[in-house]
């Protein structure tokens, strides 16, 4: 029997949806985080606690810093939250600046550096995880592994994951490391189906060249590492963008969802995401909006389980022509 990933093997009291702050703390420009900044982020921290959701995801990059100071500025005026959330963040990536270009830095110097404001930005003394952004080609292994043991013994992160990666990447961390890698955050959705497309086209002649590391998801079901889904909701492609300029099959997905999202008495929303639920590996879609109604809408996938068929429709849909 294929395996199945328990997401609450490392979080007991985790959620099915994680929220992604990417969106908070006043946009990506160079204005301070004000008083109407800090009232959102209060106002979607309640929505989702309300709603079930006590996941939160950062990043260190996010809003140039400013999703997680706003964040953390919630919390100082609230402590009480702390005990209620999981909170995970990402470093990793640089910025272009003086010294170069736009990088990946998993130095031991840049890793420590980066959770330690990570830390002082979110007014928090751990974080539940750490993920390393994306695959560093210079990254010594031993260094990492210093890095993250350093952090450890210090009480700085509880467990560490990964953003971006493959089987191999996920693979040579852990040897290094000595410790399991608990998640694993791709690109997933109902319009990015490179994780299926690379299973199903499999040895098929004639079939389009999929950016997705084979075996991939099954590794992570294989070893436990938990599958979380950014871009989940495809930037809204089926549940309310206008798609009359996109091709037919896309318009005609966006037309099954709401016929599935009426026949199951939910959101549209809700059906894009109970699509990626649907997969063996528990995915946990990151839901980014800071829309309260759609945060809303998007809660409403965990109430439903799509049928075989039903999902077998969605996806045959969206990627324009049928199976092999």
């Amino acid at each position: 029997m294929q395996k199945q990933i328990d997401i609450h093997q490392h979080f007991p009291s985790s959620s099915r949806l994680v929220y992604g702050a990417m969106g908070l703390g006043g946009g990506w420009n160079d204005q301070p985080v004000n008083s109407d900044d800090i009232k959102q982020t209060h106002e979607i921290i309640d929505t989702c606690l309300k709603l079930g959701i006590n996941m939160f995801d950062h990043a260190d990059i996010y809003t140039f810093g400013k999703a997680e100071q706003v964040f953390g500025e919630a919390l100082k005026q609230n402590p009480a939250l702390k005990n209620q959330l999981i909170i995970q963040s990402k470093c990793g990536i640089r910025f272009e600046d003086e010294l170069g270009p736009k990088r990946y830095d998993f130095s031991k110097q840049w890793l420590v550096k980066s959770v330690e404001n990570i830390l002082t930005r979110l007014d928090i003394e751990q974080l539940d995880v750490l993920l390393l952004h994306r695959p560093d080609p210079l990254a010594q292994m031993d260094e990492v592994a210093e890095a993250i043991s350093q952090l450890k013994v210090q009480g700085k992160i509880k467990h560490l994951g990964v953003s971006n990666m493959n089987h191999g990447h996920i693979t040579l961390l852990e040897n290094a490391i000595k410790a399991p890698i608990v998640c694993n955050q791709l690109e997933l959705s109902l319009n990015h189906l490179a994780f299926i497309e690379d299973s199903v086209t499999s040895g098929c002649s004639g079939q389009p060249v999929v950016n997705f590391a084979p075996a991939t998801l099954e590794y992570c079901q294989l070893n436990n590492v938990q599958i979380q889904a950014w871009g989940s909701l495809a930037q809204g492609l089926f549940t309310g963008r206008d798609v009359s300029n996109e091709p037919k099959h896309i318009q005609q997905t966006a037309e099954l969802v709401e016929k599935l999202a009426a026949q199951y008495e939910v959101s549209k929303e809700a059906i894009v995401l109970a699509w990626l639920m649907r997969h063996p590996a528990n995915i946990q879609p990151i839901i980014g909006t800071t829309n309260i109604a759609r945060i809303k809408a998007c809660a409403q996938a965990t109430t439903i389980e799509l049928t075989r068929e039903h999902w077998y429709a969605l996806y045959v849909s969206a990627r324009g022509h049928e199976l092999p």
